[in-house]
This record gives C-alpha cells, structure tokens and sequence, in this order.
C-alpha cells in the first residue's frame, strides 16, 4: 500500500521550501517535501563570492536553450540548481521585489484578483529580516535574513557615484519607495554567508514530526484519477516509488520543471502531448507557454590601479571567511547597480545595471586574464515571449527550451538604448579614474551595431525564467488565482512558473513572497 499525505510538494527550491515549511506549521497536516537534488551540503554553497563554481557541477540541472536567432545562432546555457534550497542555494543573492507597478498588471491586466501590490506587500514584509531597513516596506522578524553585503569593492561604489554624477538618484532601498536610482544590492545572506530557503525555512522545519523531507526524490509523473492529482511517481535510489496525495500535490519546479513534468502527466497541449504518446488528461494550451527571461549583455573595461574580484581566491581569504564571514569572498559578484528608464518617457524602468568588480562573461565560466570591471544592463521589461515543449515522453530527458530573446524588436531596441546610456555613466565621474582600455566593446563609444553585436555575442540569462504556468482569468492561463490548476482538481502550481508576467528585477525574493500568500491560501487564512 503506498504512503499517504495531506500534501506532497514537488521541488524544495525557493516556493518548496517556503510551502513545506508553513504548511508544517499546522500539526495536523502531514507534509511530504521531495527533491530531486542532494543536500545542499557543499562549502562552496555558503560562499557568496563562489557561487558560479557550482555551474556545470552535480549542482546543476545543466540547462540548454534551442540556438538562439538573435544570439548570434548561439545556445544559451542555463544553470539550475538541484539540491535542498534550489536555486536560492546558487543565486547571486540579491534581494530585489520588483516594482509596485508589475504586481498591480497582475491583476489588471491578467485576472490575478488578490496579487496587486498592497496584497503582495505584506507577504513580502512577513517573509523579511532585514538587518537595516524596517517599516513600512521591510520586516525584520522574518525567516529570510537580508543584510548589506560585509564586503563592497571600490570599483562598485564609484559606479553608483558615477551614476549619480550622471543624473541618476542615489537609492539606499530598491525595494522601497521608489525602485528607480543607483545603490549597492542588499543580499539574502546572514554574518557574510549565503542564506538561502534550506536555511531559513526547510532545516529549522525538519525538527516537526509532520514534515518528511526526502532529497535525491526524482518525480517522474503526476497521478491522476480522471482530473484529480491523487499522487506521483518518483525514483530514488534506483527504485520507483509512489505516494499518494489526500489534499493535493503542489509542484514547486520552477519554470522549467514545472511545466515539463505537468505535460509528461498529460497536462498541457493536447496535441503537443499526443505527438508524444501521452495520454491528456487536461488539454491546457498555456502549459510551457509564455516563458520570459532577463536577457542581460555586458561592457567589460579592463582597469587599473585597483583590485580584481578574482585577486581574492586565496587560502587567506578563504580562512578569513570562514573564522569571521568578512572579506572579498563575501562579495556576491554583481555588488551593485541602477535602475532606469531605457528612455525618457517617464514610464517605470526597463533597465536594470548589475556591477561586477571582474571580469565576468559567460556565466563566469571564464577566469579574466586582466583586471577588469563589468558593468551589464539587463532588460528587466521582456516582451518577447518564448515556450518549454517536451522533446521526449522520457522524464529523464530535458525539455526544448527556447526563451526567444530579443524576438520581440522593442527588446532589442530597449536594451540597445539602455546600453548607451550605462556607457555615458561609465566613461566619466568617479569611476572613469580606475578603466584602462575597453575590451567588450573594444572602442569607447560604440556605435548601435557594435552594441548589437556585442548583445549577440555575449548576451546571455540572468537566470529569471518564469511564467510558463501562468496565473490569471484570462485566455492561455494554467493556474487561477488560487494558484490552482485549471480544469484539474487537488493540483496547484507554486513557483515563478505561475507569474503572469516577470517583474522588473530578480526574481528569488517574489517567488519566495508568492510561496507566503499561496500557503495562506491553502490554509484558507
């Protein structure tokens, strides 16, 4: 006879994690976390400065997009981390909300009834222990510790001062008031070490005798009688297992997982599903539709008379870290940046600047052979529109992943014009007394089709793919307000699949807010 739960969560990442843990806080209910990663037991994932060591490791899911037209033909490479945490275990920690104005589209424009910004605020504030700022916008007793960063280099304090030279406003609070404006990130780590939803939420959950946390837990389908989900399949160890669900399964995959194990459970277009061989059991055409990414290209300027981020790889630095959580290896890479207007129309930003005291292209996959700094806009309002479709019925096969960057021209207009306006704060103020020479581009004031170029050859993700269950009323929608699947019954959705569409700025911090109020929902608060 199988096993039985209330609730059996799919994915223990930054929604998992977060749902496992508030769930279990009703004695009541028994909770089923499964993972399919390891512990998240690593040094490497505590700190901050290393988290780009965990890529194309056993760390990582080792993602894949389709060739990409407006990359050059290039595939991108997106990592995902699969262990306890997901990927808040590999994130580059910055703890960024979005703007007011893209939780109000939600429900204006999407259906989303009870997900504007004054519904999602308070879960924002609840989830928060922010070590600087309090109310009205911030908590400070929650489980997610936020702190400013115990190390900032000097090349990211004088962009934000060049910045300000240019025009921008200094902001102390991306997550405040107003989003717009050039400041150093606060970060989601604790006394200099990466914090993520394992250590905030899971551990401190796992003393409950309701909660059973299982990791290397490889769900492979959903169970359904007619369109209820009663259960699913998982491989552990070698063997298959299945466990039934007597409330309902809650998947937690993210927007790729997600997605890819609802269509290999017969949830999603029919007739992609049939070309597969797989039996529908929910003919929902907006399952794997709608994926939306942060495209982001750097400029990378070599310098001098300063230091370079991957100077502090060294043993004194690392036993420095360890006995007191301070130095260079506390730096979370992209230390800082700006948020703005791509164009002045007067609308909210488009562009997002992440800094980074080094070299750092490729997902970092490359040690810089000189000093440099690199200052990348990111377009954080997407409108093309890309998709995850199944290549095989074989769960152990990944999905199609194509993203569609740069399909939509207003994108590639956007980042282009957001580009010239990073390089008139780059080339003057405070910052200009540390660049040598350009290296990417090579020349100081690129022309549009050598910014275009070099968004083609070295754009890549910012690793915030969302929306490919997305959440509203409206034709195309996968989950409704309650995050529940339509046209399903016992099954839900919770991760940043279901966000109708990206907010403006990183994502780890609304997915951990979306898990909040969904456990409220399911609790019926």
């Amino acid at each position: 006879m199988a096993e039985s739960f209330d609730h059996v969560i799919v994915g223990a990442g930054s929604a998992g994690g977060v749902l496992a843990a508030r769930l279990s806080e009703d004695r009541d209910r028994r909770v089923l976390l499964l993972e399919a990663g390891p512990e998240d037991d690593d040094e490497m994932i505590r700190i901050p400065a290393g988290f780009s060591n965990l890529f194309k490791t056993r760390w990582d899911w080792n993602y894949e997009t389709g060739p990409q037209k407006h990359l050059a033909g290039r595939r991108a490479y997106w990592p995902r981390m699969r262990a306890l945490g997901g990927c808040s275990s590999m994130n580059a920690m910055i703890y960024i909300r979005g703007n007011a104005v893209d939780y109000d589209e939600w429900r204006d424009a999407y259906g989303a009834s009870g997900w504007g910004y004054q519904d999602v605020l308070p879960y924002f504030i609840k989830a928060e222990a922010n070590q600087r700022l309090a109310g009205p916008y911030h908590g400070t007793d929650g489980p997610l510790r936020v702190e400013d960063r115990r190390f900032t280099h000097e090349l990211t304090e004088a962009f934000v001062d060049s910045a300000v030279a240019a025009g921008l406003k200094r902001n102390d609070d991306f997550n405040g008031a107003s989003q717009e404006g050039a400041g150093v990130y606060q970060v989601t780590q604790f006394r200099g070490r990466r914090w993520s939803v394992a250590d905030a939420y899971i551990r401190p959950a796992m003393r409950r005798p309701n909660l059973t946390v299982r990791t290397e837990a490889f769900v492979t389908r959903i169970l359904f009688e007619g369109v209820r989900a009663v259960g699913v399949e998982y491989r552990r160890h070698g063997r298959t297992h299945v466990v039934r669900a007597d409330v309902e399964v809650i998947v937690s995959g993210g927007a790729i997982n997600s997605p890819h194990l609802l269509m290999l459970s017969g949830v999603g277009p029919g007739a992609h599903l049939r070309e597969h061989g797989i039996d529908v059991v929910v003919d929902s055409p907006g399952v794997g539709q709608n994926l939306q990414d942060h495209p982001v290209a750097g400029t990378l300027v070599h310098t001098r008379n300063t230091t370079d981020l991957a100077d502090a790889l060294t043993l004194t630095n690392l036993l420095r870290w360890r006995a007191t959580g301070t130095g260079p290896l506390v730096s979370n890479i992209g230390e800082g940046g700006a948020f703005y207007a791509s164009r002045d129309d007067g609308g909210p930003p488009d562009i997002q600047i992440h800094v980074a005291p080094s070299g750092f292209y490729d997902n970092g996959l490359h040690e810089p052979v000189r000093r440099s700094v690199t200052i990348a806009p990111t377009l954080v309002r997407v409108e093309s529109r890309g998709s995850i479709r199944l290549r095989s019925a074989d769960p152990a096969w990944h999905p199609h992943i194509d993203p569609a960057y740069f399909d939509h021209p207003d994108d590639l207009d956007a980042m282009v014009a957001g580009y010239r306006r990073m390089l008139d704060m780059v080339w003057q103020g405070p910052l200009a007394r540390f660049l040598d020479e350009p290296w990417e581009p090579a020349v100081r004031h690129p022309t549009d089709d050598q910014i275009r170029d070099v968004v083609a050859r070295l754009g890549q993700t910012l690793y915030h793919p969302t929306s490919t269950c997305a959440m509203g009323t409206i034709e195309g929608s996968v989950v409704d307000p309650e995050l529940k699947v339509h046209g399903a019954e016992g099954l839900r959705v919770v991760d940043a699949s279901v966000m109708p569409r990206v907010p403006r700025g990183n994502t780890h911090a609304p997915t951990v807010m979306i898990a909040e109020l969904a456990a409220d929902l399911i609790r019926g608060a």
